[in-house]
């Protein structure tokens, strides 16, 4: 799959990048794509819930009336759950959600994910690029002249560029990765995945 090249004021450059096959046009596969999004969202989770349980609320454990004759339920201590303000039944402790994924699905689930957006002709290729400071203006000047500026964008850089990030830093719509921080979320999350030339080297190798 063969994209042309523009520059960040839109313009096609002329040039053309190959896209690899065995990347950008596998057939995708669904639940890898399932696992590897649900393991990211579960690695997410702080686990620090907690509900105070019966032997942890603050209370008198005095029996409040005697086990038999009452012609009620038996009925023990104030911080019995059955009470008002008593402790809660197999409340949430703290947990880890994380789960070990095998790698040669992490990397089938991406692929997945990046033939999708190839299917959707949603894969815009830039020259590679750079700031001579931190200019939000600029940045969203360029998303216009790509025509991606009015949906949520990924561009995807070779290498760190501390410009280029905190240019888009403040844009809700637009987020700025490398490509060794690029994975199944943060592509399936996107409208339109910018990639630099430096990238789509970097990307094929997969």
């Amino acid at each position: 799959m063969e994209l042309s090249v523009y520059n960040i004021k839109g313009e096609d450059t002329g040039k053309k990048v190959t896209l690899n096959d065995a990347v950008f046009g596998i057939e995708p596969n669904e639940h890898a794509i399932y696992l590897d999004v649900k393991q990211y969202m579960a690695n997410k989770r702080q686990g620090t819930h907690k509900a105070k349980e019966r032997s942890e609320v603050s209370g008198s454990t005095r029996k409040l009336i005697r086990q038999k004759d009452s012609g009620g339920a038996r009925r023990g201590d104030i911080n019995s759950p059955v009470m008002v303000g008593g402790g809660r039944v197999f409340g949430p402790r703290p947990r880890d959600y994380s789960f070990k994924l095998n790698k040669k699905v992490k990397a089938l689930a991406r692929k997945s994910a990046l033939s999708l957006k190839a299917q959707e002709n949603a894969i815009y290729v830039v020259e590679d690029f750079t700031f001579d400071a931190p200019k939000t203006k600029e940045f969203v000047s360029v998303a216009q002249n790509l025509k991606v500026a009015d949906k949520k964008m990924l561009l995807v850089l070779g290498s760190q560029n501390k410009n280029v990030y905190l240019s888009a830093r403040n844009l809700p719509k637009a987020k700025v990765v490398t490509t060794s921080e690029l994975n199944t979320y943060k592509v399936l999350d996107c409208a339109s995945l910018v990639l630099t030339e430096s990238s789509v080297a970097a990307i094929n190798n997969f």
